[in-house]
């Protein structure tokens, strides 16, 4: 069904990306493929960049993704969307081009939340390859770091420096680290695992103000506190990358509107033609979440989403629903965390397993009754029941 199909423009040179344009060639289409993206980079691997590149000499390049044989795309990197007309179906560059298409697939990912004011030198995001490399250094020349934000990518960043020997202070404005994603009993879990490290875990405060002129000297907490730092790290969660749509007709607000086949969404609900988006971006309604719509940044749910926008654009009058089984991992503490399912919209937490100092936990998240998600450290093998479960629950 790839007749109506000549050109085709992928708008985010991300893993999703990457994956949607092998997956349009394996599905037949051969026509003209250009990907565009707003990095200077091919698209290269982000759960690296909190670990292992932060920790060790590896180049920067060694993230970088392999492409596809026989590919065929034209790539057009540094250059970022500013701008998309549905109606005349071009895609304008910031370099003035515009680009024109058949079929367009939106994967531009995320963007770090950043600080609400000006900061001093010495204040870092990590979202992308250079933003790794700019932080690594960083790690490098300093001796006390802040990291604010005890989420999933806080709590690798804050590991990884205390095992490169820094000082560590962790701050969390809940009172336990990643509680509202799975729960208190896997966040107290998290903060011994930090504790027992050496990080000094700071919950219930937040960061007031950064000091210091040009270098950052020092950070100040809700309550008062004021310390010491050289390096600071702000983890402050992701804003989907969708500015570019703007006056485009399209619902961006928190993440791309999409429907359960991922094709984007006007303002009034209805479909936009030809147009589809995977990973980072995408808001789409998810039956774990009892509907409710929802933006998930992990790796496994780009790689599959990719391959469902794919065939939606192939395929628009046989498309099929997106019902892949999110899954996310973590390494950290020398602990493998693995989580499957949508363990945020649980209103019961079933914890199976709590063993600390044998670095052994399990916990299955239920909603209404049902099974909604899963979280095992050190037990991954357990996680293939659960997986299944939840497979079988959202093709019903």
């Amino acid at each position: 069904m790839t007749g109506a199909l000549r050109r085709v423009l992928v708008v985010g040179a991300s893993l999703a990306g990457l994956r949607a344009a092998d997956r349009l060639r394996a599905g037949g289409f051969d026509g003209e493929l250009t990907v565009v993206g707003a990095e200077p980079h091919l698209p290269y691997d982000r759960p690296p960049l909190s670990k292992r590149q932060l920790a060790t000499d590896d180049p920067a390049e060694s993230t970088t993704l392999r492409l596809p044989d026989g590919l065929g795309a034209r790539w057009l990197t540094g250059v970022p969307a500013v701008g998309l007309d549905p109606d005349g179906r071009t895609v304008k560059l910031a370099d003035g081009q515009e680009l024109g298409w058949d079929g367009l697939v939106i994967a531009t990912g995320a963007a770090a939340r950043g600080w609400h004011g000006p900061v001093p030198a010495g204040v870092h995001t990590l979202r992308g390859r250079d933003d790794a490399v700019a932080l690594r250094a960083g790690l490098r020349a300093g001796r006390r770091l802040v990291v604010v934000g005890a989420g999933f990518l806080g709590g690798e960043i804050a590991a990884t420096a205390r095992a490169c020997g820094l000082e560590v202070t962790l701050v969390e404005a809940a009172e336990q680290p990643l509680a509202r994603a799975v729960g208190a009993e896997a966040g107290g879990y998290l903060a011994e695992l930090h504790r027992e490290s050496g990080i000094v875990l700071r919950t219930g405060v937040t960061v007031t103000a950064f000091h210091g002129e040009p270098g950052l000297t020092g950070v100040t907490l809700s309550d008062g506190t004021e310390l010491p730092a050289d390096l600071a790290v702000l983890a402050l969660g992701a804003v989907p990358h969708t500015g570019w749509l703007a006056g485009a007709g399209l619902a961006p607000d928190g993440g791309l509107d999409c429907d359960p086949y991922l094709r984007a969404l006007r303002a009034d609900g209805s479909v936009l033609p030809g147009v589809v988006a995977a990973g980072d971006v995408v808001r789409w309604p998810h039956p774990l979440a009892g509907g409710a719509r929802v933006t998930l940044g992990h790796w496994s749910n780009a790689v599959e989403q990719a391959a469902t926008a794919a065939h939606t654009l192939l395929h628009p009058d046989e498309p099929q629903p997106f019902t892949g089984v999110p899954s996310f991992w973590s390494d950290l503490h020398g602990v493998k965390l693995h989580s499957v399912g949508l363990p945020a919209f649980a209103d019961r937490a079933e914890v199976l397993e709590h063993d600390l100092p044998g670095r052994r936990l399990e916990i299955a998240y239920h909603r209404a009754g049902r099974l909604v998600g899963a979280l095992t450290v050190n037990r991954v093998g357990r996680l293939a029941g659960y997986r299944r479960e939840l497979h079988e629950a959202l093709l019903r």
